[in-house]
């Protein structure tokens, strides 16, 4: 397609072409595109780049902002969103917030109007500088589109310089506000072009343009504390190379002869042949007193974010061992504020520089590996037997029949949480994703459509509320390309605050807790157009989740009983490690 058809129309139309051939060449290869007005500029210079930058219309803010955020996860690569003016951008909030907390690159491009009609009630304006307040990386207002070389040159330069920010020093938001005025359409707006047309040459002008790749920070020990009672924990992590991930954090495993407690959200537990010293119960195993005092730890080497687990941070907390953590990230990833260094490098840059180990066995690590062996036995005996459709087998269950290789959406709430308490280790390289920097429910939809979107068939595990609570994200299944099985789990409700002391409070429990919302899922994702299968029993789940199907999106509902899920958590939680002492 020819880039440029549009650009001699008008001023507001060659700065676009200028701004999005720029991105491209600094390697945007996504834009999603919301309806409006004052966007118009730019949403008709990036259909122009196509196919080089897709394109992607999405009605909904928030459902394309979760959309390219769920892009940019499966990519690693930035996904520019553009929108009108207005509060269009005030829908991207909760998608900016989850990018920076979960240090995902995204670019934020909201369109403006000038100067002139701000503060002044001429209608869809609002305050739109700063209007993400401090979570992006950076954030300007750009000049107003001009027709000279000096300024075209400022406004390649700003690019370049926002491209850069979105990754480093740690990947997240950069926001652009972007002001145009009239004609917004590709018509004359009364410049001539015609010099600056023939003195423009794209290949000097965009020379040297190149994707920037950022520089790892330098800082390293020479070598690791000496300690028989060490740990590795491999915590929440979407790394984009998973098995060379795994393979550097079984490395230092074997090096130290350390345990590696595993996350049920990090990629370690879906290449478990890797690493013999895998622990997958530490949740279980540490309700156990007698056992957690005994295994109490002198250094701890935490990969990532913290696990969700409560009972380890607590553990962590009650005991405040030595701690490194070991992440690129200039951010603070210590809650528990302890003892704690912050190692700003990869842990495949670690072991590349040569750090020295210790390499005495123990008994420590012959004690933490029985009692995985023994509380791994326990929960597969358990799950195995049982036939009723309790909510926290399905994610158990998942874990070993899921294609090799599948991307996984995890949903918040009490999927995370059945995913870290019983997903087991396997050798399936599933690619785990989530949103677990703000841990909200919202954009939850359309975040797993943006990961599965022209990626191998995917699948989503989420609780009713969590999808009710973004069932716009179905109105993009027009633009999809690919397949999501979404695993529906239908409580009816809040499971997770069942977990909490206000479920004994009834009244007001049920109605501002557990808000049963009495949806039938059938009739709603008829109304979409969408797939929709109600579960009968976990032969049946297993027979629809391999193989998946190559492309559209289904549900697959399995109703259970929000109330019994709550209890059999209470009644076998601790019972699964309380007898391997």
């Amino acid at each position: 397609m020819d880039v440029m058809r549009f650009a001699d129309k008008n001023i507001n139309q060659f700065w676009a072409y200028i701004f999005t051939e720029t991105l491209k060449r600094l390697g945007l290869t996504c834009a999603v595109i919301c309806p409006g007005s004052r966007s118009t500029p730019l949403a008709v210079a990036f259909a122009q780049q196509s196919p080089e930058i897709e394109a992607i219309s999405i009605l909904d803010e928030r459902s394309a902002a979760f959309f390219a955020l769920g892009v940019a996860k499966a990519t690693g690569r930035p996904v520019a969103i553009v929108c009108t003016s207005g509060t269009a951008g005030a829908n991207f909030y909760p998608a900016v917030i989850e990018a920076k907390e979960s240090r995902v690159p995204l670019l934020i491009l909201t369109t403006d109007r000038p100067p002139e009609l701000r503060e002044c009630h001429s209608g869809q304006t609002i305050d739109q500088v700063k209007l993400y307040g401090s979570y992006p990386n950076w954030q300007t207002e750009l000049a107003l589109p001009s027709p000279e070389m000096g300024m075209l040159a400022y406004l390649r330069q700003t690019l370049s310089y926002s491209w850069e920010r979105t990754q480093s020093p740690t990947p997240g938001v950069v926001h652009l506000n972007i002001p145009f005025r009239d004609p917004l359409a590709p018509i004359p707006d009364g410049h001539d072009l015609s010099h600056l047309l023939a003195n423009f040459h794209p290949e000097v002008f965009f020379a040297g343009i190149t994707n920037f790749t950022p520089c790892p920070m330098p800082n390293s020990p020479s070598s690791i504390p000496q300690s028989e009672r060490g740990i590795i924990i491999a915590g929440v992590a979407q790394p984009q190379q998973p098995q060379e991930y795994c393979r550097a954090i079984a490395r230092l495993s074997h090096s130290l002869n350390w345990p590696v407690l595993a996350e049920g959200l990090s990629p370690v537990r879906n290449y478990a042949d890797l690493n013999p010293y895998l622990i997958s119960t530490y949740d279980l195993i540490l309700r156990n007193q007698q056992l957690a005092e005994q295994l109490k730890p002198e250094m701890v080497i935490q990969i990532g974010d913290l696990p969700t687990s409560k009972e380890l941070r607590t553990w962590l907390d009650i005991h405040q061992p030595l701690r490194w953590i070991i992440d690129p990230s200039h951010q603070n990833l210590d809650p528990l504020h302890g003892r704690t260094t912050h190692l700003r490098i990869t842990i495949e840059e670690l072991l590349d520089k040569g750090v020295e180990f210790s390499t005495n066995a123990s008994e420590y690590l012959r004690l933490w590996c029985d009692a995985e062996t023994k509380v791994r036995s326990n929960v597969g005996a358990t799950f195995a037997k049982m036939e009723d459709l309790i909510e926290c087998k399905a994610a158990w269950l998942m874990s070993q029949i899921l294609p090799p290789g599948t991307p996984l959406f995890i949903a918040n709430s009490m999927p995370v949480r059945d995913v870290e308490y019983f997903w087991q280790p396997n050798n399936l390289g599933v690619r785990s994703h989530f949103n677990r920097g703000a841990n909200g429910i919202d954009g939850t939809l359309s975040t797993a459509l943006g990961i599965a979107h022209r990626n191998q068939s995917s699948v989503m595990l989420t609780g009713d509320l969590a999808l009710l609570h973004d069932t716009n994200g179905f109105l993009i299944r027009n633009k999809f390309i690919g397949h999501l099985t979404i695993v529906l789990i239908n409580n009816n409700g809040g499971g997770i605050f069942e977990m909490l002391p206000i479920a004994k409070f009834d009244p007001p429990f049920e109605e501002f807790f557990g808000t049963p919302q009495d949806i039938d899922f059938s009739q709603l994702c008829a109304t979409y157009g969408v797939q929709h299968e109600l579960i009968t029993s976990w032969d049946h789940l297993q027979q629809r989740l391999n193989p998946l199907p190559n492309t559209g999106i289904r549900v697959l509902e399995i109703r259970t009983n929000r109330k019994a899920d709550a209890k059999w958590r209470k009644d076998n939680l601790g019972k699964l490690g309380g007898d391997i002492s």
